[in-house]
């Protein structure tokens, strides 16, 4: 299935280096093939595989290649200057494509900056609008029982897409995690995990996590942030008008793999949440616009489960419900006091209501980008 990055990809590599990061199995490998498919000639290397491996400290490439694709050599020492070294001195014909499963800006922080060299895209597991985009049909029970990402969701088989969800987990922990960085209780990660997918859409209570798994609240932060790193979960912060005071108030988790989360109401929120931040990854990776994706909450419990922003200024409102039609009270509520617009989802409703508060169809309203603006 087609990626929307592709062409974008194409156009900025005649300029800088590319990243192309997010989760593993998400089609990283796929895309950076059909890319260099575009080229007469290209390489790709993969750190992971020893002969490649070789291949890439050497740096026994032909001096006439238009494309190399380097995929996870962020795990190699000294990676930063080793790419600098290479774009600064390669032939100004060469186009250089890096891939990996961590985050490229957050794994081992060490090294000169290659600021200025590269351009960043980051690609997340299929959304009801890419799929649309690729002129794909499929239905909301897809994406909630299958997740986005390609192999499962492309699967003929359910069973073989279930299969898929443990063996992920189980080679993300036990193998991601470990090659990141070295984990002194991995069953407590293993337990986290399990723990996460239970408290989805949630507040999260990094002192009830560790007094669930007998370790000090800073350790479960840090192992949080080691799931954030290699695109496992991500966060979603509450929105203030000051950003160190949004970070001191508890955030919200969600995993890109929406077929993870335990409760199916959760599941639907979080999959609107995926939808979101792809959608607000992918333009602002083309943009340049700073985006940001927050909750609403006051010190009474009044909540709205998403806030869209742009460059730190609100833009709307999204509040997922499974059935109600009636529109939330929260929603009018900082409607009235504060004057943002929004929209409530519901993903079984028969009457849609607009306006600067409106009410719509979930599933066509994530399949069409355009009203999201």
């Amino acid at each position: 299935m087609l990626r929307q990055q592709e062409e974008k990809i194409l156009s900025d590599l005649l300029k800088k280096m590319v990243f192309l990061s997010g989760p593993r199995q998400a089609g990283k490998t796929w895309l950076s093939r059909e890319i260099a498919n575009k080229f007469p000639s290209s390489l790709y290397l993969n750190w992971d595989n020893p002969q490649d491996r070789e291949v890439i400290l050497d740096q026994a490439w032909s001096t006439n290649l238009e494309l190399l694709v380097l995929d996870e050599v962020h795990k190699m020492e000294g990676w930063k200057n080793f790419l600098k070294g290479i774009w600064d001195t390669r032939p100004r014909s060469m186009k250089i494509l890096v891939t990996g499963s961590a985050r490229l800006e957050t794994f081992r922080q060490s090294g000169d900056s290659l600021a200025g060299r590269y351009y960043h895209h980051r690609l997340l597991p299929f959304t009801p609008e890419e799929v649309s985009w690729a002129g794909e049909h499929r239905g909301l029970d897809d994406f909630l029982t299958r997740g986005g990402f390609p192999e499962p969701f492309l699967s003929l088989d359910p069973n073989d897409a279930r299969r898929w969800q443990k063996q992920y987990l189980d080679g993300l922990v036990r193998e991601d995690i470990l090659n990141y960085e070295n984990i002194g209780h991995l069953k407590a990660m293993n337990l986290l995990v399990e723990l996460l997918r239970s408290r989805v859409a949630s507040p999260l209570s990094y002192q009830s996590l560790a007094e669930d798994l007998s370790i000090a609240p800073n350790t479960v932060k840090k192992y949080i942030a080691i799931l954030e790193a290699l695109y496992l979960v991500f966060l979603v912060y509450p929105f203030s008008r000051s950003i160190s005071r949004s970070l001191l108030q508890q955030p919200k988790l969600y995993f890109f793999d929406t077929a993870l989360v335990k409760d199916i109401g959760a599941r639907l929120e979080n999959l609107v949440g995926v939808s979101l931040l792809r959608n607000m990854y992918f333009r602002e990776d083309i943009d340049g616009i700073p985006r940001g994706l927050h909750y609403l909450r006051t010190k009474e419990g009044k909540e709205v489960d998403f806030l869209l922003t742009q460059e730190e200024k609100p833009l709307k409102m999204i509040e997922v419900k499974s059935t109600d039609f009636q529109l939330s009270k929260n929603l009018e509520y900082f409607h009235r006091t504060y004057g943002f617009s929004g929209t409530q989802l519901v993903a079984d409703l028969r009457l849609e209501r607009f306006g600067a508060l409106e009410v719509r169809h979930l599933y066509p309203w994530l399949e069409a980008p355009e009203l999201w603006d």
